[in-house]
């Protein structure tokens, strides 16, 4: 780990006490898929797709644990094949009782930090509902502290998802990441 790595996990790496950063393993599919359930807020996919991406991305993932190793927030994401300098997070999701303590924010931060290390990473992408406050204030807040800018756009209108009524999908670009 270089000095400038160092820096960066002691800045942005501080999870709240009690709780510690990790790599989600296959095993914590069904508490990831239980606390996107309880959220309230996610789209939830499928069982089988959190077990998957504990498997297929746990690279680009992070899990927050408790002092029993129980999963009590996570955030997954995957670097866009296309723009392979850019890490798209799909979800974050923090359980109702640790909320309000940052988690979200470090899980988010330790991530990226966690992925620079094997990457050049330069931008943050994703998506967020209109009126979902929470995910608004949680990606302008990871802009600041990284120094960078935030772009939106519309990536997905509501008549695109052929389930029914959806809101759109704004996606949310950051960077360049000074760090």
């Amino acid at each position: 780990m270089t000095a400038a790595q160092a820096d960066l996990q002691a800045e942005f790496l501080e999870m709240p006490e009690g709780l510690r950063f990790d790599r989600p393993k296959v095993a914590d599919g069904a508490a990831l898929w239980h606390i996107a359930k309880d959220s309230g807020t996610l789209d939830l996919n499928s069982s089988y797709s959190y077990l998957l991406w504990c498997r297929d991305f746990a690279g680009t993932s992070a899990v927050a644990r408790d002092a029993d190793g129980v999963p009590v927030g996570f955030v997954t994401g995957y670097v866009r094949p296309e723009r392979p300098g850019t890490l798209l997070v799909w979800q974050v999701a923090v359980d109702a009782a640790h909320r309000g303590r940052g988690l979200a924010a470090a899980l988010l931060d330790g991530l990226t930090a966690r992925v620079t290390e094997q990457r050049t990473i330069t931008a943050v992408e994703t998506t967020i509902t209109p009126g979902n406050t929470a995910s608004e204030r949680l990606f302008t807040s990871y802009a600041r502290r990284h120094g960078a800018r935030v772009e939106h756009e519309v990536l997905f209108e509501a008549g695109q998802f052929p389930d029914g009524p959806h809101d759109p999908e704004v996606l949310y670009r950051i960077g360049p990441l000074s760090s």
